[in-house]
């Protein structure tokens, strides 16, 4: 990947040109690469997720108890959706990392892919205002804050609470396999739910294939229960 900024491919994501070009390449750049990073605009993007959400939450159900406010606002701004919206845009592709963070697989990462996000809203509302935050939030947030989409888990934490709904032991992973070069590494991992059931998958990291591994196994799983 060059180290340029792919201006096109972030118009494309915010939905508008970027005005100060400088806020957006700290927000797409990885502590890994030794640069001013952007773990300050990840800060602020966080607040002001949480605000536009909790707005939101507050004008659309009137009559919902500051409990279950919350209890929504945890789910709709974890780091599981945000890294979720943050893939299916492919904001990764566009984060500068070293070297080193790039053949563990740091591209695949949710914890950075969720990171990444709220670094580019707070990019966003710097260099936009509050309204273009409020409404790059809302383009990707909205179904899930009015309940018509569910809020994405992650596929690790589904399968935990599977096993744990139905009084089976707690998924176990393992690495089957690694392969490839130290900047391209492929591993593959299995995960099983005592001896009812298993999968393996393959990712660019550990945590992306048993990830993949997981969502494998879970819809092997919930298949079997139709």
């Amino acid at each position: 990947m060059t180290d340029k900024l792919d201006t096109g491919a972030l118009a494309e994501i915010i939905g508008c040109a970027p005005g100060d070009v400088a806020l957006y390449d700290l927000a797409l750049t990885h502590g890994s690469t030794g640069r001013a990073d952007y773990q300050r605009l990840e800060f602020l993007g966080d607040r002001v997720l949480g605000l536009v959400i909790a707005s939101e939450l507050y004008t659309r159900f009137p009559a919902a108890s500051e409990g279950e406010m919350s209890s929504r606002l945890h789910v709709l701004a974890s780091g599981a959706t945000c890294a979720a919206i943050a893939q299916r845009l492919n904001l990764t592709d566009l984060v500068r990392f070293g070297a080193q963070a790039r053949s563990d697989g740091g591209r695949y990462s949710d914890n950075i892919a969720a990171d990444a996000i709220e670094a580019l809203i707070g990019a966003l509302y710097l260099d936009q205002g509050v309204e273009a935050a409020r409404a790059f939030i809302l383009a990707h947030w909205g179904a899930m804050i009015d309940g018509q989409a569910a809020a994405p888990k992650h596929p690790k934490a589904a399968l935990q609470e599977w096993a744990l709904a139905r009084k089976r032991r707690p998924p176990e992973y393992e690495i089957v396999a690694r392969e490839g070069p130290d900047h391209a590494p492929r591993f593959r991992v299995a995960v099983s739910v005592g001896k009812l059931a298993r999968a393996e998958a393959e990712g660019a990291s550990k945590q992306a294939a048993e990830k993949a591994a997981a969502a494998a196994l879970l819809a092997e799983l919930e298949g079997t229960q139709e």
